[in-house]
């Protein structure tokens, strides 16, 4: 089957915007084709600085013809409406319809037939569309096209359109079409530089190979291999090591459609600048990677950076010139860093009194005492010292007023460190200062420092307490002060730390410092409902079913986050035995005949049955493993040994089952009923000394 090729050649499009634009000109394409019909066997697309390209393989020729039935008026109707059906199906008697037989009546019914167009021609057709309705976050109108203003909006002047189909034994055919004056072709350019020169293509693998000949590669992933390994070997050679960078990587390779890797070098003076401003100062001006001396793990005085150009001179003017834009920026920055040390941290706080953290929850100031309220609260519960988390807490936030900080705000917590230990900070202060901030993502790494966990979990609870009581909660996919980031938090510094730290009581202590209006009973109970969601979200990537959090936080005032996923953990594995699966079955089939007959009966089965009306051996049985279970199972639960109550709980199991055998709930005996209804309520009870089993999905 026929094969696609598209390129979008035009000017530079931004490295942050390609690979997703990328992914909506495939996305885009292969929707169109699927909604016409045109079911494709496989697609890929490129982006480089200069171009987007797709290829799509396995396109038939031809749409299939389509044959619809469409239903039309009764027989009998108004002519009007016949008329009408007449037109709208292009039948021009109703001699040319059927008539379908109708518990409502006899309707006519046509058949309309509509034959396939050529793929080319239906690709005529949509490629245009995509083009001018492509979602790119910013785009530009240009110029003037034959004296007339162009209509266009593209991320940069749009210059060429290669567009071809066919078979790969054939020469393709030019899918033929305009974007605002811009004409389909075959036609498309190399290097900037290096090749400029026009370049006639016919398929992908003639496309791709001759880019590559015009010193362009196409693919970005192969753009990363390449630096990467050139990167590896030339600081090696030098007897370096690269400071790898992913997302550096990511940007570089949507800067150059040629890479090519040279070794620059700074004075010797700069490195009394912590590494990581002189990292940020080469990443963030000249998008440039460190390396490091491998035998002491420092930084060296080099650089390495990424041409888009093989240079006559081997590339000494692009060093030179880099050379000597980074040594203006280290400048700058060991300015800041040792003017920055001139001023001690505390000697910065006066400063937060007139900056507002929010509206409606004060000033940084305000924000700071509490955190340093709330932090001397929790730090017994984790066992930090309490002056030094309060000393900690003061100056987690100072480092925000520095100049190396307002030039690079990715190293904040970091400099606060490094600021704290030049001042004569306790080294335990000086951390929390960092890592008062993590853990930022599922990937970061977790505080175990007690005065850094106490600051953290300060932090990040005052700022859920805050907006809970000012009601500006997440909303949706909205979420601008990153609360659900605050609030996995605090669930991954309490269970990674195995923490006994009650949240809502935590909550609470929040609330109190706050000079907001809120309800001090309501609010705590709405911010558990969401550290339930935020752990089932925690858990859920963990390979832990959601369904079981659910289970264990329906109980109610369940809010140790550790001894909630202990006992989540215990559930999935009682769960996992036939034991468990059993159980849960007999359970919830109790729990619907329950549903049943409260509903009918409009009451519930509250309270013990009568012993007196047992008449089965079963009834008995089940009812003597019901007491026994209860008390073993709450036992248990109480010691907080979770897998000892799932054992409890498994001695249910054939009682259970044995019941259901032998047992006929709906007696004809009214009493009798009755007990037997209160005696599922009992299972239904037993089983809640270790969750609700109805949350729990079959």
């Amino acid at each position: 089957m026929p094969d696609l090729l598209l390129e979008l050649f035009s000017e530079e499009i931004p490295a942050r915007m390609q690979a997703k634009a990328a992914d909506d000109l495939r996305r885009m394409v292969t929707d169109k084709l699927v909604a016409e019909g045109l079911v494709y066997e496989g697609a890929k697309a490129f982006a480089t600085p200069r171009r987007l390209a797709l290829t799509v393989h396995g396109i038939p020729a031809r749409q299939p013809d389509l044959k619809t039935e469409r239903r039309g008026p009764k027989m009998g109707a108004p002519d009007a409406a016949v008329q009408g059906f007449l037109k709208a199906t292009g039948l021009k008697s109703l001699d040319e319809a059927k008539i379908q037989r109708d518990p409502k009546g006899d309707f006519y019914i046509a058949l309309i037939e509509k034959p396939g167009r050529d793929a080319i021609d239906v690709l005529a057709e949509i490629l245009p569309v995509i083009i001018r309705t492509f979602p790119w976050p910013k785009s530009m109108r240009w110029g003037a096209r034959s004296g007339k203003p162009g209509s266009l909006n593209w991320v940069r002047p749009l210059h060429a359109i290669t567009a071809t189909f066919g078979l790969e034994t054939e020469e393709p055919d030019v899918v033929k079409f305009s974007v605002d004056g811009v004409e389909s072709g075959q036609t498309t350019h190399g290097h900037r530089f290096l090749a400029p020169s026009a370049i006639n293509v016919r398929r992908f693998e003639d496309y791709e190979a001759k880019l590559l000949d015009a010193k362009v590669v196409l693919d970005p992933e192969r753009r990363k291999d390449s630096i990467l390994t050139d990167a590896k070997q030339l600081a090696f050679a030098q007897g370096f090591e690269l400071v790898e960078d992913q997302n550096l990587l990511d940007e570089v390779a949507g800067l150059v459609e040629w890479p090519v890797v040279l070794m620059g070098s700074f004075e010797q003076e700069f490195l009394t600048t912590p590494a990581e401003v002189i990292r940020a100062t080469i990443r963030n001006n000249q998008k440039c990677f460190v390396v490091r001396d491998p035998k002491t793990g420092k930084l060296a005085n080099k650089f390495i950076l990424v041409a888009n150009i093989e240079a006559t001179d081997g590339g000494a003017t692009i060093i030179a010139g880099n050379e000597r834009v980074i040594r203006a920026r280290l400048s700058d920055a060991k300015f800041f860093y040792e003017t920055d040390l001139k001023t001690k941290l505390q000697d910065r706080l006066p400063k937060f009194e007139q900056i507002v953290f929010h509206e409606k929850l004060g000033t940084q100031a305000a924000r700071i005492k509490r955190i340093e309220q709330l932090g001397a609260e929790i730090a017994p519960l984790v066992g930090a010292d309490v002056a030094k988390t309060k000393r900690a807490a003061q100056l987690a936030k100072a480092d925000l007023l520095t100049e190396v900080v307002g030039e690079f705000p990715e190293v904040q917590g970091l400099m606060g460190k490094y600021y704290a230990l030049a001042q004569g900070e306790d080294a335990s202060v000086a951390a929390a200062c960092e890592e008062h901030y993590k853990p930022q993502g599922p990937a970061d790494r977790v505080p175990t420092d007690p005065v850094s966990v106490a600051v953290a979990l300060a932090d990040k609870l005052d700022t859920l307490a805050g907006f809970w009581a000012i009601d500006e909660k997440p909303t949706g996919s909205k979420d601008p002060y990153a609360l659900r980031r605050a609030a996995l938090g605090v669930i991954r510094l309490i269970v990674e730390n195995t923490l006994r730290l009650p949240v809502l009581k935590a909550a609470q202590s929040a609330l109190a410092g706050l000079a907001v209006a809120a309800d001090a009973t309501k609010l705590p109970s709405d911010l558990l409902a969401f550290f339930a969601d935020r752990l089932k979200v925690q858990l859920r990537e963990q390979g832990a079913r959601h369904d079981l959090v659910d289970a264990v936080f329906a109980l109610g005032g369940q809010d140790d986050l550790l001894m909630i996923v202990r006992r989540v953990e215990a559930l999935g594995k009682f769960l996992d035995s036939d034991d468990g699966k059993n159980l849960l079955a007999g359970t919830k089939r109790a729990g619907n005949i329950l549903s049943i007959e409260e509903k009918k009966d409009k009451r519930t089965f509250d309270g013990a049955p009568d012993a007196a009306l047992y008449s089965l051996a079963e009834e008995k049985a089940l009812a003597k493993a019901i007491g026994e279970v209860k008390v073993e199972a709450s036992a248990a639960v109480a010691k907080e040994d979770f897998a000892a109550a799932m054992s409890a709980m498994a001695k249910l199991r054939p009682p259970v089952d044995a019941f259901f055998d032998k047992v006929r709930v709906n007696d004809d005996d009214a009493k009798v009923r009755e007990n037997r209804l209160k005696l599922l309520n009992e299972i239904r009870s037993a089983t809640r000394a270790v969750a609700d089993f109805s949350k729990i999905q079959d």
